[in-house]
């Protein structure tokens, strides 16, 4: 990176004052004796500061004096500021400023991110910035709701809104503050950084910065930098990959260890329906498939594509037999690229070079496969294949494909494609998530990512995903960034994590934390309809699973758990014994009869004050029947009749709650531990039999409503 340079204190209050960021008034004077009496005109008490055109953080350095309430302290405080100047602080001076009351501070700030660009912060601010690190980012340009979004997500927001007698941070002053940082950017795009903090809260709520630093320099995002797209990442090609024609295994083989055999071993076993050829240098039967010595010998424009299992070595060979045949798209398994040494990775560039030249669609190297259940396709080289349903998957990992095609199978919530891009030298993750928001097939794209190699790009390709249909993205490798402004508590704070994670914010995304979570999440979206909005009903058949529960959504904090209305109340007071709760969560207390639990659903999720249900409990009746069944005095003693009527019970909760939610266009997420304990319970076999999921406890299935709910409110569904 080139030189930086930090403006004075001076120059930078004079550009922000022109982008009408509210600072507290202050003189700027060369004397002690001017000291006092420039304090005595502004009005005791004050706070003085020594001043330097080299001088950044002064609190560090403990160039600040607060509570100056006389003229004597004020020459006292003068005189100390100043003999603790150096000599490469250069030209030294004393600001002056009236005390500012407020015990509420925030930061406020823009860094340039070498992934994503000129980025807006604001967080938790004063002393304890760094300690306390409770800030949010948002890429530029700002969107309408950023603003009040990036408050609303600060883990101490509570303080900023109605707090102790205090009245909440102003919306409008603090919508111009942030948007007032983006103009300055726009204007003076070498600005690297600006850093205000402290940011006061008065008690009335009004917003006074008190310091500001602005740092210039070398960019460390340029647009211009950003390389071209292969004009072969398009609709056709993907279209050629997820419902080819025809397939060639490149390199097949007899060997069962290999994956020259287990891949066309899968394509046949899945049942794919189009034409299927392999290579092999001897030209062997494998698996019924009479193999071709070359590529040169199978038949024109029949193939879509190639799954090549060859060596290294022999891969820029075979791009350019394929592209003689018209076969439009290749999946690369080989390993033995970047992933090993510098050779490997000119050799993986030369591979994505050669097929952009050629106008190939290339997946990989070192890809696990590429599957399409609506074509009945599984061309990996590894197991699962999954139910066919809605969930599209794209991961950097192919091992986490595999885990979330095995949650598929576990739950019977399907897949309908999933492709894993391995070092991704071509085709990224975005790429495919973009093709995923046009895929009619598709109603929510699941991804994994590590390494972001383009982060605006990665926004832009997010952006126009989720604004079509849902999207949720398990992030590994949360790093801090290596081009940070280091003279900046902005900078400082601005982690490639908290980056990416402002990102997902700002444009629909839903992030979570792991694979469990990714999986309840995309689940959710692909069976459940959007909230209309955040009021929710925990409805349970035993008291602790609801008090969980409850402590789960005030966790969730988009989430509420409402009072039940009066008329709701008066309801249930028919249908369930003088015992129950009389609250939310609603413990039926051990008082339901054969219709209770649907008519209960059925009135709850008709309620136009109810948003969302979660409902606990489900398995518990089949749980004993299942003992019954399984104990000595099965089928006497009358056991056979009621382990039948048991698990007749479970079945019908679950067919109330899938027709409730049907019925009335509401969620309703059922949950047990059971759906973990024991997958094959009555019960949680009901909810998968109706499509839904059955999450492992209310906690996942509390995480997941949230995810839905603020999807609803970005895509304007819920308020």
């Amino acid at each position: 990176m080139g030189d930086r340079t930090v403006l004075s204190e001076l120059a930078s209050k004079e550009l922000r004052a022109r982008y009408g960021i509210p600072f507290a008034p202050e003189q700027n004077v060369f004397s002690v004796s001017a000291v006092a009496v420039v304090a005595r005109e502004i009005g005791f008490p004050v706070a003085i500061k020594l001043r330097g055109e080299a001088i950044a953080h002064k609190t560090e350095r403990g160039l600040v004096r607060l509570g100056i309430v006389d003229s004597h302290g004020a020459k006292t405080a003068a005189e100390e500021l100043l003999a603790l100047a150096r000599p490469d602080d250069g030209e030294v001076s004393l600001l002056v400023a009236p005390m500012i009351e407020g015990d509420r501070e925030l930061i406020a700030g823009l860094v340039h991110d070498r992934q994503f660009g000129p980025t807006i912060m604001l967080g938790v601010g004063g002393i304890y910035t760094e300690a306390l690190s409770d800030v949010v980012f948002r890429p530029l340009p700002l969107r309408p709701n950023d603003p009040e979004a990036m408050l609303g997500a600060l883990r101490l927001k509570q303080v900023f809104s109605e707090f102790r007698g205090s009245s909440a941070v102003k919306l409008r002053e603090l919508r111009a503050l942030l948007t007032g940082l983006e103009a300055a950017q726009r204007d003076h795009p070498e600005i690297r950084s600006i850093d205000i903090n402290p940011v006061i809260v008065t008690a009335t709520g009004h917003l006074i910065a008190v310091d500001a630093l602005i740092e210039l320099g070398d960019l460390a995002y340029k647009d211009e930098n950003r390389p071209d797209r292969s004009a072969a990442i398009n609709d056709h090609n993907f279209n050629a990959l997820f419902n080819p024609r025809g397939i060639v295994v490149v390199g097949a083989s007899s060997h069962p260890g290999k994956f020259g055999f287990v891949s066309l071993h899968n394509i046949l076993a899945s049942g794919y329906q189009g034409k299927v050829f392999g290579t092999n240098l001897n030209g062997e039967d494998v698996l019924g498939i009479k193999t071709v010595t070359t590529i040169a010998e199978l038949p024109e424009n029949e193939i879509d594509m190639a799954i090549v299992c060859t060596p290294a070595t022999a891969n820029l060979d075979i791009l350019g037999d394929c592209a003689s045949k018209n076969i439009p798209t290749v999946f690369v398994t080989t390993a033995g690229y970047r992933e090993t040494d510098e050779n490997g990775r000119l050799a993986e560039q030369q591979l994505a070079s050669e097929a952009d030249k050629l106008g190939l669609l290339m997946i990989g190297p070192n890809g696990q496969g590429v599957v399409s259940t609506p074509a009945r396709m599984c061309a990996q080289i590894v197991a699962p294949y999954p139910p066919r349903g809605n969930i599209a998957v794209a991961s950097q990992s192919g091992n986490f494909v595999s885990s979330f095609l095995n949650y598929a199978r576990q739950t019977e919530i399907g897949i309908s494609r999933s492709v894993s891009i391995g070092n991704a030298a071509q085709v990224s993750v975005g790429d495919v998530l973009e093709f995923y928001s046009r895929d009619g097939e598709t109603h929510v794209s699941l991804a994994y990512i590590e390494g972001v190699e383009d982060g605006r790009l990665l926004m832009s390709q997010l952006s126009t995903a989720a604004q079509a249909k849902p999207v949720v993205i398990v992030k590994g490798g949360v790093t801090a960034s290596g081009a940070r402004a280091a003279a900046s508590h902005t900078g400082s704070l601005a982690s490639d994590d908290a980056m990416f994670d402002g990102m997902c914010q700002q444009i629909g995304v839903s992030r979570v934390t792991t694979i469990e979570e990714a999986f309840d999440v995309a689940a959710t979206f692909a069976t459940q309809p959007l909230p209309r909005g955040p009021r929710t009903v925990v409805l349970t058949t035993v008291g602790g699973w609801g008090v969980v529960t409850t402590d789960a959504i005030h966790r969730e904090s988009s989430l509420t758990l409402i009072d039940l209305p009066n008329d709701l109340v008066d309801e249930l007071n028919l249908l369930l014994p003088s015992r129950w709760s009389k609250g939310n969560p609603i413990d039926c207390a051990g008082g339901e009869t054969r219709d209770t639990i649907p008519e209960i659903l059925d009135r709850l999720v008709a309620h136009p004050g109810v948003d969302a249900i979660v409902f606990l409990g489900i398995g518990v009746q089949s749980n004993q029947a299942r003992l019954m069944r399984e104990g000595r005095f099965f089928p006497n003693f009358g056991l056979e009749r009621i382990v039948s009527y048991h698990e007749r019970q479970d079945e019908r909760f679950a067919q109330a709650a899938r027709q409730a939610s049907v019925n009335y266009d509401k969620p309703v997420l059922t949950a047990t531990e059971l759906a973990v304990a024991d997958p094959n319970n009555v019960g949680v076999a009901a909810v998968r039999q109706s499509g839904r999921l059955c999450y492992p406890s209310g906690n996942r299935a509390v995480t997941a409503l949230g995810h839905l709910y603020r999807y609803a409110r970005f895509c304007g569904v819920a308020t």
